[in-house]
């Protein structure tokens, strides 16, 4: 399950991504937001599973 979670993380980080840059190439600002909020989200999801893979060993 943690491969998963690291996966999802990893996902959205990379869609935020690409939101972001999208948001910013036609000048939308909203969808640049987005894509911060995305990037952040997989942040705090990968900070999550490695404090729990720190306390697992």
């Amino acid at each position: 399950m943690a491969a998963n979670e690291k996966t999802q993380a990893k996902t959205e980080q990379a869609k935020g991504k690409v939101k972001e840059a999208a948001g910013r190439t036609v000048g939308n600002e909203r969808l640049t937001a987005e894509g911060r909020t995305d990037q952040a989200k997989g942040d705090a999801r990968e900070a999550k599973e490695k404090t729990k893979d720190a306390f697992k060993h």
